[in-house]
């Protein structure tokens, strides 16, 4: 199944999340969308809940059905609690941690930055989204990507800053420090149903 390409509102009003994580989807109308949607929601089966909230995940950093499943297989043979450990290989991705150090809204808009070639991992271009961040990688600007408006905007928007990165200002690249800790992931998320899905 190719990359989802629709409607990202409509999809985290049916989904009940904030696929932008701004929130901005819900304000107005936080139910799901179409005639029916101020209604009463039909009730899920448990396959139904699980298979939503695996249609959550993978909505909100953006991945593909085929990749999904992949990074949920390499999470299986690693150390620790699977769900956790899957979590974590979606947080190491380069688009997703663009989008966290600030240098873009957005997960999508992060992605496109890194699709045009505007992003570098210690030094070097890299234009793969899905490229696996280690810790103690350095991710920076090109040169010539410094002065992009939407950087510096979204960079001017930031809230905070996760704490297992840190930002240098001066040189406009941040260090990713550590693998995250489970707290300091999506809380809306919750994996064990995503490992019950897969496991059927």
């Amino acid at each position: 199944m190719a990359r989802y390409t629709g409607p990202r509102w409509k999809l985290s009003r049916r989904l009940g999340i904030s696929l932008s994580g701004t929130g901005k989807e819900l304000k107005k109308r936080p139910y799901a969308p179409g005639q029916h949607g101020p209604g009463q929601r039909k009730k899920l089966s448990e396959y139904g809940i699980q298979l939503q909230e695996k249609q959550k995940m993978r909505f909100m950093y953006g991945v593909n059905e085929r990749q999904f499943r992949n990074l949920f297989a390499k999470a299986g043979k690693m150390k620790g609690i699977h769900g956790e450990n899957f979590m974590k290989l979606l947080e190491s991705r380069l688009d997703n941690l663009v989008y966290r150090l600030g240098f873009a809204r957005t997960r999508s808009q992060a992605r496109q930055l890194v699709v045009h070639g505007h992003i570098t991992v210690n030094g070097k271009k890299v234009d793969r989204p899905s490229y696996s961040v280690q810790p103690g990688d350095v991710i920076g600007l090109r040169e010539k990507s410094r002065n992009l408006k939407i950087v510096k905007e979204a960079l001017e928007d930031r809230q905070y800053l996760p704490e297992f990165l840190s930002f240098d200002e001066s040189k406009m690249e941040g260090t990713y420090l550590r693998l995250p800790e489970r707290s300091e992931m999506p809380t809306e998320i919750n994996e064990t149903l995503i490992v019950e899905f897969y496991s059927r």
